[in-house]
């Protein structure tokens, strides 16, 4: 069975149910989305960038784990829910404007990348070219059969 970050909820919890005053993103200003910068909470390493829409976010602090809207798919996305590998979310930022969210996660499983890499940022473009900067953790067609 997958948990989340048990600590993240009790906080939640302890403070009460989202509050209509708590600082929000705004999500007006991208059309009902905002970008969402996933980081290591341990390592720091920038795992992921993907979009929440409101009820992303609301579910995001109820549960404690990471969710995000699928703009291609139009519908929410919870992180992990075919592979595993869930995002326990520790921290949750807001920038200056309020129209970007940061989170910092514990990587379950070891990746975040639907490639089987650890980061989506896999990929280095030098002068030279471009090159694989990752190692693979796991191989995509065996985890998401279709």
């Amino acid at each position: 069975m997958l948990t989340c970050d048990e600590d993240f909820v009790r906080r939640k919890e302890r403070e009460g149910k989202i509050m209509s005053d708590e600082l929000r993103p705004d999500f007006g200003k991208g059309g009902g989305v905002v970008p969402v910068i996933t980081q290591d909470k341990a390592t720091g390493m920038v795992l992921m960038l993907a979009y929440m829409n409101e009820e992303a976010y609301n579910e995001t602090l109820q549960s404690g784990r990471a969710v995000y809207f699928s703009r291609s798919r139009n519908k929410l996305w919870r992180k992990g829910e075919e592979s595993g590998n869930v995002q326990n979310v520790s921290e949750i930022y807001l920038d200056c404007d309020a129209d970007t969210v940061l989170l910092k996660v514990e990587q379950v499983g070891g990746a975040a990348c639907h490639e089987g890499y650890q980061s989506c940022f896999f990929r280095q473009i030098t002068p030279e070219g471009s090159k694989i900067v990752g190692e693979r953790i796991f191989d995509p067609k065996e985890v998401y059969k279709k």
